[in-house]
């Protein structure tokens, strides 16, 4: 129970006790204890929907504007409409559509964000991890664990797009981010195109390999037509009411998520399927892969509904209830915060 607004001269000795401290770069905790110790969380990011339809000539279009070479990467954020000028989708997470036209490489760097790709649009193109490409197919999710070498090209005919997510949000805020440039434009092949794939993602482990649980995975490519394949097999079964048929990616050699700071999750709606409302703490970033339907949300500021489609984008923020309805059986990628908040003890899901 708040206490009754203080008298007048109370309130006057009060701001001038705040001003004097204020001077010593200190506040009163007491003025402002309900928003860093809120009752529930209370985020400041939008639910927002981006319509790749709409959005598909700006991106080509910057193809036209400037080089990958030029741009190091090229790349149309997806900014959160309430945090603008932040560079980010949720407070933790940032999100981009990346371009890159036949003939180019956006030359190798590395850094200390974690970053995936999930590919949207277009083939021929590849990605290179630590020495290592691999060819990527729409569908595809591909990690480039923190300050490994990468870098990306097209050796095909059409222009390619995929989806960036990284960590940049949460290095940020850690004061923890370095960047390097390579002295080449496009690694050396260190190993064959899909040595990752044959040595970690066959449930078997080099000899020697000793994983820890923190450890990011040393495989990078997860095809797509493996996740749908599992997805479509465990249909034969009842849904989960709240989420459907829903996947998690893991780190093989431990089961843990392959990057420490994002988790990654793939799920099948059958058609016709209705959901019943969940919230999370995790702010999450949604892509329709296939099929499409509508997305039902609840939050401090009310409810809104979405219908989406294939390669359109949504995002959920903390603690806003999703409701998914499937018009025709629908897969769908997501990203979140998830193994962050798990690490502290803080992750939180209602199933409403």
């Amino acid at each position: 129970m708040h206490a009754a607004n203080p008298a007048p001269e109370a309130q006057r000795q009060r701001a001038d006790y705040y001003g004097r401290i204020g001077t010593r770069h200190m506040t009163p905790l007491w003025e402002v204890l309900g928003a860093l110790v809120p009752p529930q969380p209370r985020s400041p990011a939008q639910a927002h929907l981006w319509r790749y339809a709409e959005l598909r000539e700006q991106v080509m279009e910057a193809g036209r504007l400037i080089t990958a070479e030029e741009a190091e990467r090229r790349v149309l954020i997806l900014e959160n409409p309430a945090l603008r000028g932040q560079s980010c989708i949720t407070p933790s997470l940032y999100a981009g559509l990346q371009l890159i036209m036949p003939g180019e490489v956006a030359p190798a760097h590395r850094h200390t964000q974690t970053a995936l790709r999930l590919v949207l649009d277009g083939a021929g193109a590849y990605t290179a991890v630590d020495g290592e490409r691999t060819t990527m197919r729409r569908g595809d999710f591909i990690i480039t664990p923190a300050w490994t070498w990468h870098d990306h090209g097209n050796l095909g005919s059409e222009p390619v797009v995929w989806l960036d997510g990284l960590d940049i949000p949460i290095v940020r805020f850690l004061d923890a981010g370095f960047a390097e440039r390579s002295t080449q434009q496009s690694q050396q092949p260190l190993r064959p195109e899909g040595d990752a794939l044959a040595r970690y993602g066959a449930n078997m482990l080099p000899l020697d390999e000793q994983p820890r649980p923190a450890d990011p995975a040393k495989l990078f490519i997860y095809p797509f037509d493996r996740t749908k394949a599992s997805l479509v097999a465990i249909s034969q079964g009842t849904p989960d009411a709240h989420h459907g048929f829903k996947l998690r990616y893991v780190n093989p050699a431990t089961g843990a998520s392959p990057m420490p700071t994002m988790g990654a999750f793939a799920q099948r709606l059958p058609a016709g399927f209705e959901t019943q409302p969940v919230r999370a703490t995790d702010g999450t970033v949604h892509v329709c892969l296939e099929g499409g339907g509508e997305a039902r949300l609840s939050g401090p500021l009310g409810d809104v509904t979405w219908r989406f489609q294939e390669n359109d984008v949504f995002v959920v923020p903390s603690w806003h209830a999703l409701q998914l309805r499937a018009d025709r059986d629908a897969l769908l990628f997501s990203f979140s915060d998830r193994p962050v908040q798990q690490a502290l003890g803080l992750w939180r899901e209602e199933r409403l």
